[in-house]
């Protein structure tokens, strides 16, 4: 099954039954740990799929592009974000040596809930946005209201309950996360998250920053 989202399973979100994904979940090892596909190279399979924009940072002609698959609620890509994406971006990113770019990887509707409202948000927030609900996915995530708590944290992030409502009906980005979501499937094998492609070599985990350097050394 590759077709997770839609209107109205969105805007019904609740603490029940969230569960709606083709996986069996998060990457299922220790945090720190990664498992890699030296064979899944991919070079060719890495451009952004369907309509919406590649949501990146960092510059274009950089040497190494590293590309995450990941969901909102999955405890190890917030464990990544939360713990070694600063130091990345700081390290690699902001230094020119790395392009990195966030594909949306939702492994259930409340997932998929903040996947669409990311979207949703000006362009230049966008990564914000990820940031604050990986930092508070812990809160939302186990609340037995998520859709309110999620509502509440992005009217601080500068939404109103209109914008909210707005947003999880535009089906040119739920369907364009859908894309994104299948071309994961089908094409680029992702079978847990995080996976990253770092120029088309697949890892999976929550890699540290120690991790990154030792893949980056035969790169840069």
């Amino acid at each position: 099954m590759t077709q997770l989202l839609n209107r109205r399973s969105i805007l019904q979100t609740t603490g029940a039954g969230i569960a709606l994904t083709a996986l069996s979940g998060c990457f299922s090892g220790d945090e720190n740990s990664a498992s890699t596909d030296a064979s899944g190279r991919s070079e060719g399979k890495q451009a952004q799929p369907g309509p919406l924009k590649e949501m990146t940072l960092g510059d274009v002609n950089a040497p190494i592009k590293v590309v995450e698959y990941a969901s909102m609620t999955c405890p190890h890509c917030a464990s990544f974000h939360n713990l070694t994406y600063h130091a990345l971006k700081e390290k690699y990113i902001d230094t020119g040596k790395v392009l990195f770019a966030f594909r949306e990887f939702p492994l259930d509707q409340l997932a998929a809930t903040v996947s669409v409202l990311a979207r949703c948000a000006p362009e230049d927030k966008f990564f914000n946005v990820i940031d604050v609900f990986f930092k508070t996915q812990s809160k939302w995530r186990s609340s037995q209201n998520p859709l309110a708590e999620i509502t509440e944290i992005t009217k601080q992030l500068g939404f109103t309950q209109q914008s909210v409502e707005k947003c999880l009906q535009n089906q040119e980005v739920i369907d364009g996360i859908n894309t994104i979501r299948k071309h994961g499937i089908e094409v680029m094998k992702v079978e847990a998250t995080p996976s990253f492609y770092i120029n088309g070599k697949k890892i999976s985990g929550a890699l540290t920053i120690d991790q990154f350097d030792k893949e980056f050394e035969g790169l840069l």
